[in-house]
Protein backbone atom coordinates (compact mmCIF):
# COMPACT_ATOMS: atom_id res chain seq x y z
CA UNK A 1 0.00 0.00 0.00
CA UNK A 2 1.35 3.36 -1.30
CA UNK A 3 0.82 5.24 2.15
CA UNK A 4 1.78 8.57 1.52
CA UNK A 5 0.08 8.75 -1.96
CA UNK A 6 2.86 9.73 -4.03
CA UNK A 7 5.05 7.63 -6.28
CA UNK A 8 9.15 7.44 -5.01
CA UNK A 9 10.18 9.10 -8.12
CA UNK A 10 7.97 11.94 -7.12
CA UNK A 11 9.50 11.73 -3.62
CA UNK A 12 12.70 12.17 -4.71
CA UNK A 13 11.98 14.97 -6.92
CA UNK A 14 10.44 17.17 -4.05
CA UNK A 15 13.90 16.40 -2.14
CA UNK A 16 15.64 17.35 -4.96
CA UNK A 17 13.97 20.48 -5.37
CA UNK A 18 14.10 21.72 -1.67
CA UNK A 19 10.52 21.02 -0.80
CA UNK A 20 9.22 22.83 -3.13
CA UNK A 21 6.77 19.69 -3.91
CA UNK A 22 5.43 20.07 -0.11
CA UNK A 23 1.37 20.63 -0.98
CA UNK A 24 1.68 18.70 -4.59
CA UNK A 25 -1.06 16.54 -4.88
CA UNK A 26 0.40 13.34 -5.50
CA UNK A 27 0.90 12.02 -9.19
CA UNK A 28 -0.02 8.02 -8.66
CA UNK A 29 -2.93 6.15 -10.57
CA UNK A 30 -6.27 5.88 -8.64
CA UNK A 31 -7.13 2.60 -9.68
CA UNK A 32 -10.08 3.42 -11.67
CA UNK A 33 -11.46 5.53 -9.13
CA UNK A 34 -12.02 3.35 -6.49
CA UNK A 35 -10.74 5.29 -3.71
CA UNK A 36 -13.67 6.39 -1.50
CA UNK A 37 -13.87 9.92 0.27
CA UNK A 38 -13.53 8.10 4.02
CA UNK A 39 -9.98 6.25 2.55
CA UNK A 40 -8.04 9.06 2.59
CA UNK A 41 -6.66 10.79 5.46
CA UNK A 42 -5.52 14.81 5.77
CA UNK A 43 -3.87 17.32 8.10
CA UNK A 44 -6.25 19.83 9.22
CA UNK A 45 -5.81 23.16 11.27
CA UNK A 46 -7.56 23.57 14.84
CA UNK A 47 -9.14 27.56 15.06
CA UNK A 48 -7.67 28.13 11.21
CA UNK A 49 -8.58 31.93 11.82
CA UNK A 50 -6.79 32.22 14.80
CA UNK A 51 -5.49 35.43 14.02
CA UNK A 52 -3.66 35.42 17.77
CA UNK A 53 -3.74 38.93 20.29
CA UNK A 54 -2.38 42.47 19.28
CA UNK A 55 0.93 42.89 21.59
CA UNK A 56 -0.67 44.72 24.82
CA UNK A 57 -3.91 42.32 24.43
CA UNK A 58 -1.05 39.35 24.97
CA UNK A 59 0.70 41.14 27.96
CA UNK A 60 -2.72 42.24 29.51
CA UNK A 61 -3.88 38.66 29.37
CA UNK A 62 -0.59 36.98 30.14
CA UNK A 63 -0.77 38.97 33.83
CA UNK A 64 -4.25 38.30 34.44
CA UNK A 65 -4.22 34.23 33.54
CA UNK A 66 -0.52 33.12 32.40
CA UNK A 67 -2.05 29.51 31.99
CA UNK A 68 -4.92 30.24 29.57
CA UNK A 69 -3.63 32.29 27.58
CA UNK A 70 -0.12 30.05 26.85
CA UNK A 71 -2.83 27.69 25.81
CA UNK A 72 -4.13 29.72 23.11
CA UNK A 73 -0.63 31.68 22.28
CA UNK A 74 -0.67 30.44 18.53
CA UNK A 75 -2.33 31.80 15.52
CA UNK A 76 -2.17 30.79 12.02
CA UNK A 77 -1.67 32.16 8.33
CA UNK A 78 -4.82 33.24 6.49
CA UNK A 79 -6.95 30.71 4.59
CA UNK A 80 -5.79 30.42 1.19
CA UNK A 81 -2.02 30.22 2.80
CA UNK A 82 -2.85 27.52 4.66
CA UNK A 83 -4.47 25.98 1.60
CA UNK A 84 -1.51 26.28 -0.54
CA UNK A 85 0.60 24.39 2.16
CA UNK A 86 -1.76 21.64 1.85
CA UNK A 87 -4.18 21.96 4.74
CA UNK A 88 -7.23 20.28 3.47
CA UNK A 89 -9.41 20.92 7.11
CA UNK A 90 -9.96 24.46 8.49
CA UNK A 91 -12.36 25.08 11.55
CA UNK A 92 -13.93 28.10 11.88
CA UNK A 93 -15.69 29.28 15.23
CA UNK A 94 -18.76 30.81 14.44
CA UNK A 95 -21.77 33.43 16.49
CA UNK A 96 -24.96 34.13 15.41
CA UNK A 97 -25.38 37.92 15.00
CA UNK A 98 -28.96 37.91 13.23
CA UNK A 99 -28.92 42.15 13.81
CA UNK A 100 -25.43 42.95 13.47
CA UNK A 101 -22.84 44.86 16.00
CA UNK A 102 -23.42 42.24 19.10
CA UNK A 103 -19.99 41.67 19.26
CA UNK A 104 -18.13 44.90 17.47
CA UNK A 105 -17.40 46.82 20.74
CA UNK A 106 -15.31 43.67 22.63
CA UNK A 107 -14.26 44.59 26.18
CA UNK A 108 -10.65 43.84 25.01
CA UNK A 109 -9.93 47.43 24.12
CA UNK A 110 -11.51 49.24 27.08
CA UNK A 111 -9.40 46.62 29.58
CA UNK A 112 -6.48 47.23 27.37
CA UNK A 113 -7.00 51.15 28.13
CA UNK A 114 -7.64 50.93 31.62
CA UNK A 115 -4.34 48.88 32.26
CA UNK A 116 -2.66 51.53 30.94
CA UNK A 117 -1.06 49.80 28.04
CA UNK A 118 -0.66 51.27 24.47
CA UNK A 119 -4.13 50.88 22.05
CA UNK A 120 -3.36 47.73 19.50
CA UNK A 121 -4.30 48.03 15.97
CA UNK A 122 -7.89 47.78 15.63
CA UNK A 123 -9.68 44.69 15.05
CA UNK A 124 -12.04 45.16 12.75
CA UNK A 125 -11.02 48.66 10.51
CA UNK A 126 -13.98 48.31 7.73
CA UNK A 127 -16.73 48.03 10.26
CA UNK A 128 -17.91 44.19 9.20
CA UNK A 129 -18.92 43.16 12.92
CA UNK A 130 -21.78 46.09 12.67
CA UNK A 131 -23.03 44.15 10.01
CA UNK A 132 -25.85 40.71 10.22
CA UNK A 133 -24.56 37.61 9.95
CA UNK A 134 -22.15 34.80 11.51
CA UNK A 135 -19.07 35.91 13.34
CA UNK A 136 -15.85 34.01 13.32
CA UNK A 137 -13.69 34.39 16.53
CA UNK A 138 -12.32 32.19 19.64
CA UNK A 139 -13.90 34.07 22.52
CA UNK A 140 -15.84 37.44 22.29
CA UNK A 141 -14.50 40.31 24.23
CA UNK A 142 -11.30 38.12 24.98
CA UNK A 143 -9.76 36.44 21.94
CA UNK A 144 -11.40 38.38 18.86
CA UNK A 145 -9.02 38.27 16.22
CA UNK A 146 -9.83 36.29 12.78
CA UNK A 147 -7.97 35.82 9.64
CA UNK A 148 -11.14 36.77 7.82
CA UNK A 149 -14.04 38.24 8.79
CA UNK A 150 -17.36 37.26 8.88
CA UNK A 151 -18.08 33.88 8.09
CA UNK A 152 -19.31 34.51 4.61
CA UNK A 153 -16.26 36.08 3.61
CA UNK A 154 -13.78 33.01 5.11
CA UNK A 155 -15.77 30.69 2.60
CA UNK A 156 -15.22 32.96 -0.29
CA UNK A 157 -11.51 32.63 0.29
CA UNK A 158 -12.17 29.10 0.32
CA UNK A 159 -14.19 29.01 -2.42
CA UNK A 160 -11.71 31.21 -4.45
CA UNK A 161 -9.20 29.10 -3.82
CA UNK A 162 -11.16 25.99 -4.78
CA UNK A 163 -11.89 27.20 -8.42
CA UNK A 164 -8.08 28.24 -9.09
CA UNK A 165 -7.19 24.25 -8.10
CA UNK A 166 -10.30 22.74 -9.81
CA UNK A 167 -8.64 18.90 -8.87
CA UNK A 168 -7.86 19.73 -5.23
CA UNK A 169 -8.05 17.07 -2.29
CA UNK A 170 -11.54 17.53 -1.11
CA UNK A 171 -11.50 20.65 1.64
CA UNK A 172 -13.81 19.52 5.17
CA UNK A 173 -14.21 22.87 6.52
CA UNK A 174 -15.31 22.33 10.62
CA UNK A 175 -18.12 24.62 12.08
CA UNK A 176 -18.00 25.03 15.84
CA UNK A 177 -21.29 26.71 16.77
CA UNK A 178 -20.52 28.83 20.43
CA UNK A 179 -22.64 29.71 22.39
CA UNK A 180 -20.97 30.16 26.02
CA UNK A 181 -21.40 33.61 27.66
CA UNK A 182 -18.76 33.14 30.59
CA UNK A 183 -15.27 32.44 30.09
CA UNK A 184 -13.57 31.79 34.32
CA UNK A 185 -15.15 34.18 36.48
CA UNK A 186 -15.71 36.64 33.46
CA UNK A 187 -19.27 37.38 32.08
CA UNK A 188 -19.25 37.92 28.54
CA UNK A 189 -21.21 39.48 25.75
CA UNK A 190 -24.16 37.69 25.78
CA UNK A 191 -24.01 34.59 22.78
CA UNK A 192 -27.33 34.28 20.58
CA UNK A 193 -28.93 31.10 21.04
CA UNK A 194 -28.02 28.67 18.03
CA UNK A 195 -32.20 27.94 17.31
CA UNK A 196 -33.39 25.50 14.32
CA UNK A 197 -34.11 29.12 12.32
CA UNK A 198 -30.14 30.20 13.34
CA UNK A 199 -29.54 27.46 11.83
CA UNK A 200 -31.21 27.48 8.29
CA UNK A 201 -29.41 30.79 8.97
CA UNK A 202 -26.49 29.30 8.73
CA UNK A 203 -27.29 26.84 5.81
CA UNK A 204 -28.55 29.87 3.98
CA UNK A 205 -25.22 32.00 4.19
CA UNK A 206 -23.38 28.67 3.03
CA UNK A 207 -25.70 28.49 -0.03
CA UNK A 208 -24.67 31.98 -0.87
CA UNK A 209 -21.49 31.15 -1.63
CA UNK A 210 -21.20 28.05 -2.42
CA UNK A 211 -23.59 25.91 -5.21
CA UNK A 212 -25.02 22.64 -4.17
CA UNK A 213 -22.83 20.95 -6.79
CA UNK A 214 -19.40 22.61 -5.20
CA UNK A 215 -20.61 20.31 -2.05
CA UNK A 216 -20.55 16.55 -0.93
CA UNK A 217 -23.85 17.08 1.29
CA UNK A 218 -25.15 14.32 4.10
CA UNK A 219 -28.15 13.51 0.84
CA UNK A 220 -24.97 12.74 -1.73
CA UNK A 221 -23.82 9.77 1.27
CA UNK A 222 -27.04 8.93 1.98
CA UNK A 223 -28.11 8.17 -1.15
CA UNK A 224 -30.95 5.47 -1.55
CA UNK A 225 -30.78 4.02 2.11
CA UNK A 226 -33.08 4.82 4.45
CA UNK A 227 -30.64 6.94 7.03
CA UNK A 228 -27.30 8.35 6.60
CA UNK A 229 -25.60 5.84 8.84
CA UNK A 230 -27.15 3.06 6.91
CA UNK A 231 -25.57 4.31 3.78
CA UNK A 232 -21.85 4.91 5.94
CA UNK A 233 -22.04 1.56 7.34
CA UNK A 234 -22.31 0.20 3.46
CA UNK A 235 -19.72 2.21 2.00
CA UNK A 236 -21.87 4.74 0.03
CA UNK A 237 -18.92 7.32 0.69
CA UNK A 238 -18.36 9.03 -2.24
CA UNK A 239 -15.25 8.02 -4.49
CA UNK A 240 -12.67 10.77 -4.28
CA UNK A 241 -12.19 11.25 -7.85
CA UNK A 242 -16.01 12.49 -7.49
CA UNK A 243 -15.19 14.28 -4.89
CA UNK A 244 -12.71 16.66 -6.04
CA UNK A 245 -12.95 20.34 -6.08
CA UNK A 246 -15.43 20.08 -3.57
CA UNK A 247 -16.00 21.18 0.22
CA UNK A 248 -17.58 18.69 2.57
CA UNK A 249 -19.19 21.02 6.09
CA UNK A 250 -18.80 19.67 9.40
CA UNK A 251 -20.20 20.12 12.54
CA UNK A 252 -18.24 20.70 15.37
CA UNK A 253 -19.90 19.88 18.97
CA UNK A 254 -22.72 16.98 19.57
CA UNK A 255 -24.83 19.21 21.43
CA UNK A 256 -25.94 20.92 18.49
CA UNK A 257 -26.74 18.04 16.58
CA UNK A 258 -30.21 17.32 17.49
CA UNK A 259 -31.45 21.31 17.11
CA UNK A 260 -29.43 21.60 13.37
CA UNK A 261 -32.11 17.42 12.81
CA UNK A 262 -34.94 19.84 13.78
CA UNK A 263 -37.71 19.02 10.61
CA UNK A 264 -34.29 17.47 8.72
CA UNK A 265 -34.40 13.19 9.90
CA UNK A 266 -31.18 12.27 8.75
CA UNK A 267 -30.36 15.81 7.74
CA UNK A 268 -32.23 15.28 4.80
CA UNK A 269 -31.91 18.73 2.94
CA UNK A 270 -29.25 20.06 5.36
CA UNK A 271 -25.67 20.80 4.41
CA UNK A 272 -23.88 20.22 7.56
CA UNK A 273 -22.87 16.47 8.90
CA UNK A 274 -23.59 16.74 12.31
CA UNK A 275 -20.79 15.06 15.05
CA UNK A 276 -22.78 11.98 15.69
CA UNK A 277 -23.33 9.23 17.88
CA UNK A 278 -22.42 6.06 15.81
CA UNK A 279 -25.71 3.95 14.70
CA UNK A 280 -27.90 6.82 15.08
CA UNK A 281 -29.50 7.83 11.67
CA UNK A 282 -27.31 10.68 11.15
CA UNK A 283 -24.13 9.46 12.09
CA UNK A 284 -21.79 9.35 8.92
CA UNK A 285 -18.66 12.31 11.06
CA UNK A 286 -17.43 11.58 14.71
CA UNK A 287 -15.46 13.52 16.36
CA UNK A 288 -13.27 12.20 18.61
CA UNK A 289 -10.39 14.77 19.47
CA UNK A 290 -8.76 12.80 22.03
CA UNK A 291 -8.88 9.07 20.59
CA UNK A 292 -8.34 6.55 22.15
CA UNK A 293 -6.57 5.41 18.94
CA UNK A 294 -8.15 1.82 19.28
CA UNK A 295 -11.87 3.15 19.15
CA UNK A 296 -10.86 5.56 16.37
CA UNK A 297 -9.58 2.78 14.57
CA UNK A 298 -12.78 0.98 15.10
CA UNK A 299 -15.00 3.28 13.83
CA UNK A 300 -12.84 4.07 10.50
CA UNK A 301 -13.20 0.26 10.25
CA UNK A 302 -17.29 0.42 10.45
CA UNK A 303 -16.97 3.19 7.82
CA UNK A 304 -17.42 6.49 9.53
CA UNK A 305 -15.54 9.46 9.03
CA UNK A 306 -13.34 10.57 12.35
CA UNK A 307 -11.96 13.98 13.29
CA UNK A 308 -9.00 13.96 15.83
CA UNK A 309 -6.46 16.50 17.10
CA UNK A 310 -2.86 15.27 17.26
CA UNK A 311 -1.97 18.27 20.12
CA UNK A 312 -4.09 20.64 22.31
CA UNK A 313 -3.22 23.86 24.31
CA UNK A 314 0.32 24.35 23.36
CA UNK A 315 1.08 21.20 25.43
CA UNK A 316 2.58 18.89 23.09
CA UNK A 317 4.25 22.15 21.11
CA UNK A 318 6.36 23.21 23.78
CA UNK A 319 7.86 19.90 24.58
CA UNK A 320 8.05 18.55 20.98
CA UNK A 321 5.91 15.44 22.14
CA UNK A 322 5.39 13.74 19.40
CA UNK A 323 3.26 10.55 21.16
CA UNK A 324 -0.05 11.61 20.58
CA UNK A 325 0.91 13.47 17.00
CA UNK A 326 1.91 9.86 15.92
CA UNK A 327 -0.73 7.69 17.62
CA UNK A 328 -3.62 9.58 15.82
CA UNK A 329 -1.90 9.60 12.45
CA UNK A 330 -1.93 5.68 12.53
CA UNK A 331 -5.14 5.22 14.05
CA UNK A 332 -6.55 5.87 10.67
CA UNK A 333 -8.92 9.39 11.45
CA UNK A 334 -9.70 10.61 8.45
CA UNK A 335 -8.99 13.99 9.87
CA UNK A 336 -5.50 15.00 11.87
CA UNK A 337 -6.34 18.41 13.06
CA UNK A 338 -2.81 20.63 14.63
CA UNK A 339 -2.29 24.02 15.92
CA UNK A 340 1.24 23.46 13.88
CA UNK A 341 0.81 22.32 10.20
CA UNK A 342 4.23 21.88 8.80
CA UNK A 343 4.05 25.59 7.24
CA UNK A 344 3.52 26.41 10.63
CA UNK A 345 6.10 24.96 13.10
CA UNK A 346 6.54 25.48 16.63
CA UNK A 347 8.66 28.13 17.56
CA UNK A 348 9.60 25.79 20.70
CA UNK A 349 13.14 23.54 20.64
CA UNK A 350 12.20 20.94 18.40
CA UNK A 351 9.97 22.99 16.31
CA UNK A 352 6.92 20.45 16.85
CA UNK A 353 4.76 19.81 13.64
CA UNK A 354 2.01 17.33 11.98
CA UNK A 355 2.77 16.67 8.12
CA UNK A 356 1.84 13.35 6.09
CA UNK A 357 4.87 10.91 5.13
CA UNK A 358 6.07 13.02 1.98
CA UNK A 359 4.57 16.07 3.04
CA UNK A 360 1.73 15.47 1.05
CA UNK A 361 -1.96 16.71 1.19
CA UNK A 362 -3.50 13.30 1.57
CA UNK A 363 -2.58 9.55 1.71
CA UNK A 364 -4.23 6.12 1.27
CA UNK A 365 -5.96 6.02 4.63
CA UNK A 366 -3.52 3.47 6.55
CA UNK A 367 -6.32 1.76 8.37
CA UNK A 368 -8.73 1.12 5.32
CA UNK A 369 -7.53 1.99 2.30
CA UNK A 370 -7.65 -0.73 -0.88
CA UNK A 371 -4.67 -2.83 -1.62
CA UNK A 372 -2.59 -1.05 -4.09
CA UNK A 373 -4.37 2.05 -3.13
CA UNK A 374 -2.72 5.03 -4.64
CA UNK A 375 -3.76 9.18 -4.83
CA UNK A 376 -3.76 10.87 -7.99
Amino acid sequence: MLLAGCSVGLLVLGVALGGMAAAVECQELDRGGAIRLNQIQVIGTHNSYHAGFGPSEARLWQIKNLDAFNGIDYAHQPLKQQLDAGVRQIELDIFADSQGGRFAHPAGPRMVAEAGLPPDPPFDPRGVMTQPGFKVMHVQDIDYRSVCQPFVACLKEVREWSHAHPHHIPIFILVETKRSSVEGAMQLTPAEPFTPAAFDALDAEIRSVFQLRELITPDDVRGRYETLNQAVLAGNWPTLESARGKVVFLMDQQWAGPVYLEGHPSLRGRLLFTNATPGEPDAAFVELNDGPAGEIEKLVRQGYLVRTRADDSTREARSNDTHRRDAMLASGAQIVSTDYPASEPARWEGHYSVSLPGDVSARCNPVNAPNGCGIE
